[in-house]
């Protein structure tokens, strides 16, 4: 088996990166190709394989893959907030890495969406959070937090007019070396 796994089975291990997308919008284009290139760079990268879902709650495997991961990559592209699960993936990577002590981190990708669309400052996600509200949906506002929270940090933010090419090698030096100085800790 390879490095890199989308495999529940093997979710148990510990992974060094956990990539979260909108399975849609990116899962055989962007995703496919940061994915193999990490798996390529010797990344232990776990990707979700959302066809396995059949619940509306985080399963144990998965919330285990969250936990034992380093680095989090959302990867925030025009649906991401459409889905509860990318939605619930995030609100648990912001509490693993605000327990971590410094141990992990969260590295976004803006994937033709704006900084300011994942901060809810415009109406991209906000209307899709909009709806959810008035379903009753509980979880809202934790996603709403986490949202702003990753909103604010610094990451890549790519363009259609751009080349995918250079952004996975910027994300893959970036990842490449916060693992190294972590494993010299």
């Amino acid at each position: 088996m390879e490095k890199g796994t989308s495999s529940w089975a093997s979710s148990g291990s510990s992974y060094e990166v956990f990539l979260s997308f909108r399975g849609t919008d990116t899962h055989y284009e962007f995703t496919d190709c940061l994915y193999h290139a990490m798996v390529e760079a010797g990344i232990n990268v776990f990707r979700d394989n959302e066809s396995l879902h059949v619940s509306k709650e985080i399963g144990g495997e998965l919330l285990q893959a969250i936990e034992n991961s380093k680095i989090y990559i959302p990867i925030f592209s025009k649906n991401y907030a459409s889905s509860h699960w990318c939605l619930r993936e995030l609100a648990y990577m912001v509490e693993c890495t605000s327990k971590s002590n410094g141990n992990k981190e969260i590295l976004p990708i803006f994937l033709n969406v704006e900084p300011a669309d994942v901060k809810l400052k415009t109406n991209l996600y906000k209307q899709t959070l909009s709806k959810r509200h008035k379903m009753s949906c509980t979880e809202v506002e934790s996603w709403e937090k986490a949202l702003i929270e990753v909103g604010k940090i610094k990451g890549w933010n790519w363009r259609k007019d751009q080349g995918q090419g250079d952004l996975i090698r910027s994300v893959i030096q970036t990842v490449s070396v916060k693992l190294k100085v972590a494993h010299e800790m």
